[in-house]
């Protein structure tokens, strides 16, 4: 056979091989090793087919050095022993302003519960569509497993929030009796807010019946069984959390006018007094009181 003619009929079987790939299912991924890490990272894979990751160093945070959040971390704990326990628990959303500690508080859970079994697999708001795919990969294993989907947002007409209510309520398919969803977001409904969806609001005998804008926005929150609000702290709190950390970043003094007035400072420049703003400054005074060569 001419040369020419055999790199003709083998791109002609290159091209029947990708139109033939494409409709077979997708290979079964191997299952992996939960055991091996406590905290895992979802990747998008090739025809939709996702992979757990590994993280070899997650960021944690320990729940004691979390101040001023003790409802937070009483009610988050409490539902996560049930959960490890294979009692009845509620997929949890963390929401309020940000730097308060939504996202520390998930992850010194798993800290502290990774012992006992905790998984956490963090999914990105572009991978909801991948879930049921996630889930599949997650049923009838042993290990507890919470999906972790931080600072979650959904403009109007995005599709990834749609996905996520099938997946805590709605769908014919239960969820697997192994995996929660824990959830920070900056906002309490997830989605944006304004005055012109209070307009379709009607007074029906004396009962107040939102719009359907409306109630398609909280239709989504409301399928979380826990709500735990974060807000911004007081000045005294601020302070308090500052203190904290440069005690445990080891600085001798911290009581000193200087540090009150440099810390108030700073979180007057980021217009926020929250747990990261402090954590922030604490990391900035321990480095300009360090001797420098």
């Amino acid at each position: 056979m001419p040369e020419n003619d055999l790199e003709r009929l083998l791109d002609r079987l290159h091209g029947l091989a990708d139109r033939l790939e494409a409709w077979l299912p997708p290979a079964t991924p191997a299952p992996v090793n939960l055991a091996q890490a406590a905290a895992w990272r979802w990747r998008s894979g090739r025809n939709g087919r996702g992979i757990l990751e590994p993280v070899s160093a997650p960021s944690v945070m320990a729940l004691d050095d979390l101040l001023g959040l003790d409802r937070q971390k009483n009610i988050l704990e409490r539902n996560t022993r049930q959960f490890l326990a294979g009692q009845p628990a509620n997929n949890a959303l963390l929401w309020g302003a940000r730097g308060t500690g939504k996202s520390s508080l998930v992850k010194a859970v798993l800290a502290a519960y990774a012992p006992r079994g905790l998984r956490l697999i963090e999914v990105g708001k572009a991978q909801l569509d991948e879930l049921p795919d996630l889930l599949g990969q997650l049923h009838g294993r042993p290990e507890r497993c919470i999906l972790f989907c931080d600072d979650l947002s959904f403009a109007r007409d995005e599709p990834g929030y749609q996905h996520l209510k099938a997946v805590l309520e709605g769908s014919i398919s239960a969820p697997p009796e192994n995996v929660l969803i824990y959830a920070t977001s900056n906002r309490r409904h997830l989605m944006p807010e304004s005055l012109a969806d209070n307009r379709d609001t009607r007074v029906l005998e004396g009962e107040i019946h939102p719009g359907e804008a409306v109630e398609e926005k909280i239709s989504l929150s409301e399928r979380f069984g826990l709500w735990l609000s974060f807000h911004p702290f007081d000045q005294a709190q601020y302070l308090a959390v500052v203190r904290h950390w440069l005690v445990r970043f080891g600085v001798a003094d911290v009581t000193e006018e200087a540090v009150t007035r440099a810390a108030l400072q700073w979180a007057l420049e980021r217009g926020s007094r929250s747990g990261r703003v402090a954590w922030q400054f604490a990391k900035d005074w321990l480095g300009r009181s360090a001797p420098v060569d």
